[in-house]
């Protein structure tokens, strides 16, 4: 099992920069990637950005490429996202997500973080 804490969230204006962090514990050894995803009212979740445990490469959906950043630490125990430029279309709640050595889907999450951008 792994556990996943999302922090970092929080209502900014458009234009404003946030990052986001999450704790990872238990057995992250096992730990093949991580991600994070977003769901906005009313909208299916979706992914974000992803990053290998090794470090490289890393993922990142359209809209968010170049505004975006994920990263994590050396063992794997944490994984942030620096989001720069936001605007009203990236509000959502932001899920840190983790994906094990041969599984095909992400199989754990966080219980997410609120990220609000107002024009």
């Amino acid at each position: 099992q792994v556990q996943l804490v999302e922090s970092g969230g929080g209502s900014v204006k458009a234009g404003d920069s946030l990052r986001l962090s999450c704790a990872a514990s238990g057995r992250t050894v096992y730990t093949a990637a991580l991600g994070w995803f977003r769901q906005a009212p009313g909208k299916e979740r979706e992914f974000v950005a992803a990053i290998r445990s090794s470090g490289h490469p890393t993922y990142a959906t359209d809209s968010v490429r170049g505004r975006f950043t994920i990263s994590r630490n050396k063992v794997n125990t944490a994984v942030y996202l620096q989001m720069n430029n936001l605007g009203p279309e990236d509000t959502a709640i932001y899920y840190c997500a983790a994906k094990a050595y041969g599984a095909d889907t992400w199989g754990y999450w966080g219980q997410g973080t609120q990220v609000t951008v107002s024009s």
